[in-house]
């Protein structure tokens, strides 16, 4: 059985008794007389035929699509920050052309050729860890870029960043008033702009106090990286306290050290978090975290967008501590 195909202009224009191109300015908003654009909207209903916005989009310079580079897209921070952009997006009649970056260190090129292929509007970069080859290709190619949650030396880019340093003294600061004498900092072997603005502002502010800080970095940024990282420092008894520069890997670090060394989780331990992800809040972790609110980035990222401005921008989200039941 032949698969269906779908309706074309042409047929539109058959059925309606007019040429082509009027049915092509009766969807584009152009102009054709009243009685014209009744018998192509009634021959269009007739066929059930849509306008083909991907072809649209790419005989002219400028289509309705986004493109949004990610990696580590199953983390619950970069699912939810694709959610509510995919959304903001669709409300402004664009498209989300979601490019998954996680292997493009083995080969950008098919990357890169569809940004441009597709004659995205512009590319937002996810929080996270793409390719910096990317954001290169992008500028090299008059690509409008919207960076998130990384900041590099341009002047042709917008950013928007958490304000990760302050965050982490807030952790800090919090592992403070615990009581803490010896502290651990957990981050992953990825090293994100993020990751890295975290463990420096929180091993700042702890050398400040006169606290000992011991750093530990390994594997992907995930529950089972901080499952491993508490395994590995909590043989040492007189850490009491922990700050995770995500909450995935708080997460981990907090079953590991309840189930595997047997700690007691806020008496002997204090943990913190970063992120506060929806997990954060369920009843077996109800993990003290930093929370940096998404909607406000994603209102952001969106108003980045919506400008007209080429020069560079920079908007910075505030973050505030979320008390829960982790932390002395």
């Amino acid at each position: 059985m032949m698969a269906q195909t779908f309706v074309t202009a042409e047929e539109v224009a058959k059925r309606a008794g007019v040429s082509r191109s009027a049915v092509s300015r009766t969807f584009n908003g152009g102009s054709v007389s009243k009685s014209v654009r009744r018998k192509v909207l009634k021959a269009a209903g007739e066929l059930g035929y849509r306008v083909n916005r991907l072809a649209q989009g790419l005989m002219s310079e400028r289509s309705n699509l986004i493109g949004v580079v990610g990696a580590n897209l199953s983390s619950p921070f970069i699912s939810r920050q694709l959610d509510l952009l995919s959304i903001g997006l669709l409300r402004r009649g664009l498209q989300c052309l979601l490019l998954n970056a996680a292997d493009a260190r083995k080969d950008i090129a098919p990357l890169i050729e569809l940004l441009f292929e597709f004659r995205a509007q512009a590319i937002i970069v996810l929080s996270g860890e793409p390719p910096t080859s990317i954001i290169d290709e992008c500028i090299a190619n008059g690509v409008r870029l919207i960076l998130i949650n990384q900041r590099i030396d341009r002047t042709d880019t917008s950013m928007v960043l958490s304000d990760d340093s302050h965050g982490a003294e807030l952790a800090a600061m919090r592992l403070v008033k615990a009581d803490c004498k010896k502290v651990v900092v957990v981050s992953s072997s990825s090293q994100t702009p993020s990751q890295v603005r975290r463990v420096n502002a929180f091993s700042q502010r702890m050398g400040i106090e006169g606290i000992e800080v011991v750093a530990w970095s390994g594997g992907p940024t995930s529950y089972d990286s901080g499952y491993k990282a508490a395994c590995e420092l909590l043989s040492d008894k007189t850490v009491d306290g922990a700050f995770c520069v995500t909450d995935l890997m708080a997460l981990g670090f907090l079953d590991a050290a309840r189930l595997e060394m047997g700690r007691r989780v806020p008496d002997d331990l204090s943990v913190v978090g970063f992120d506060d992800i929806p997990q954060a809040s369920w009843k077996s972790y109800q993990l003290t975290t930093v929370a940096q609110p998404l909607e406000d980035l994603t209102d952001k990222v969106l108003t980045a967008l919506d400008s007209d401005e080429t020069e560079t921008r920079l908007q910075v989200v505030s973050v505030f501590m979320v008390e829960r039941t982790t932390a002395r």
